[in-house]
């Protein structure tokens, strides 16, 4: 089976608007392509997509098998870079052997995987059993779609999820996670109520970082830009009497955050003082993070005089809660070697209408980690916040190395490509453990082709790979 078609059916994906919550034109979109095809197609309240596709000629009595993906991608630009993801199509390019997108995410999370999905079950010429396609909203921001997926609705017992990023490689669990989002309100400050005078307003930013999965590359040695900007302030707030006016960084709860800036006033004599101290932090956050950020970018400048500022008792507590709560990879698996067992995410600061919010997100394969590593992060937060609130979560998927299906698929790779694939668990969110909630019988495998930077605006997908799972995919199929 040759892959040009899922090149050219992820094309066409990539003209359709799809961040995550706004999933209306991705649904509509692919309850056209059914119709298209002539194949049965139904929507549910949630918007998922389900489509069905009859086995081909002799192969009526074999067990049928669910192809899933998600609809949604994250939303990701770079600062300097004009995109509406609510109406602007993704802009791809060919960079050698590897496809991009121009300053944004690219949504080959999880687009490659509808797009295959799509493409195996429109081949002429692919032998295979009953297929039901199970394309899912709301994957990255919250899991809505399979959490509101219906019981009864499926009807296959063995499950292949094509959501994973990593070449030649089996998922067979993945990591449950929470969120945890706190809130400081406070009553903004006039420059005249401030007790100083005489002062200098100077804008902090850090740009240039990888960013990245919150799950895959928690372990890659990256910088969060919001911890580097709350490194700085704590350094010098003992020292210069300073004022805070804005804090803001990041982004989405499960990206890493790769840009965060502070607009600060300071008495003119520490002008100087400042300067001097965020010179040799810049040196030393070089020093830590500069073999992995290649560009990362430390700015200091003054600017204009903000019109208000946060009261000087809540900024300090919000510095310091900030500093206080854990980001980062927490402990490895010591069931399965290399695999992160529990982490957490400072994702995001943002200011609005007298708020200050803060975005968190843990993930641990162990349910009890879970939970002790929410509670910290909420004890960090309450020292500031008024309110710490926690998603609902959702669970892991335990890993069943005696999966027959598991099987078919590691030998299909083997019968391709003369080798042996990993078979591994992730510490990422599938959806795959909610599925098991509902229909606890279910065999599943994780696959898919190769990909970095996902979840900013460096993804890119490798184009010999995605031949390479296309091929593995339509292999799997035709063994079942």
């Amino acid at each position: 089976m040759k892959a040009n078609r899922v090149f050219d059916i992820f094309a066409a994906i990539c003209k359709v608007p799809r961040p995550s919550k706004h999933e209306e034109k991705i649904s509509q979109w692919l309850q056209a392509f059914a119709s298209e095809h002539g194949i049965e197609c139904m929507a549910d309240e949630a918007m998922n997509v389900i489509m069905r596709v009859p086995a081909t000629a002799g192969y009526e009595e074999h067990e049928g098998v669910i192809l899933q993906a998600h609809m949604d991608m994250v939303a990701e630009k770079n600062g300097d870079v004009e995109h509406d993801f609510l109406t602007d199509p993704i802009e791809t390019f060919v960079d050698g052997e590897w496809l991009k997108a121009k300053g944004t995410t690219l949504g080959a999370d999880n687009g490659i995987g509808i797009a295959m999905a799509l493409a195996a079950i429109t081949e002429a010429d692919l032998p295979h059993p009953a297929i039901e396609c199970l394309f899912t909203v709301d994957e990255e921001t919250g899991l809505t779609g399979a959490m509101k997926l219906q019981d009864g609705v499926l009807r296959a017992k063995r499950l292949i999820n094509l959501d994973s990023e990593d070449d030649g490689q089996i998922f067979i669990g993945c990591a449950g996670g929470i969120d945890t989002l706190a809130r400081m309100k406070y009553e903004p400050l006039k420059i005249e109520d401030l007790r100083l005078k005489n002062l200098l307003a100077i804008r902090l930013s850090v740009t240039g970082l990888l960013g990245g999965h919150s799950g895959d590359d928690i372990n890659k040695g990256r910088a969060n830009a919001n911890q580097l900007i709350v490194w700085f302030l704590a350094r010098i707030w003992p020292q210069t009497e300073m004022h805070l006016a804005a804090i803001q960084g990041g982004n989405l709860r499960n990206a890493i955050a790769r840009e965060a800036e502070a607009v600060l006033a300071i008495p003119m004599g520490y002008k100087e003082q400042v300067r001097i101290e965020w010179n040799h932090f810049v040196a030393q956050m070089e020093g830590v993070f500069g073999e992995v950020e290649k560009d990362i970018r430390l700015e200091l400048e003054t600017c204009d005089m903000p019109e208000t500022f946060i009261p000087d008792d809540k900024a300090y507590r919000l510095i310091m809660a900030l500093c206080e709560c854990p980001h980062g990879m927490i402990a490895m698996s010591k069931e399965m070697p290399g695999l992160v067992e529990t982490s957490t995410n400072l994702a995001s600061i943002k200011m609005k209408d007298g708020f200050i919010e803060v975005n968190t997100s843990q993930r641990s394969s162990i349910e009890a980690s879970k939970h002790h590593l929410k509670w910290a992060v909420e004890q960090a937060l309450s020292m500031a916040c008024d309110e710490v609130t926690h998603g609902d979560g959702y669970p892991g998927w335990a890993p069943n190395p005696n999966s027959p299906l598991l099987d078919v698929v590691k030998q299909a790779y083997v019968d391709l490509f003369k080798s042996e694939p990993k078979v591994l668990a992730i510490h990422a969110g599938l959806e795959c453990g909610l599925f098991l909630e509902k229909y606890p019988y279910l065999d599943m495998v994780s696959i898919g082709p190769q990909m970095y930077g996902v979840h900013s605006p460096q993804e890119r997908l490798s184009i010999p790979s995605t031949e390479r799972c296309y091929a593995w995919l339509c292999r799997t199929l035709q063994a079942l």
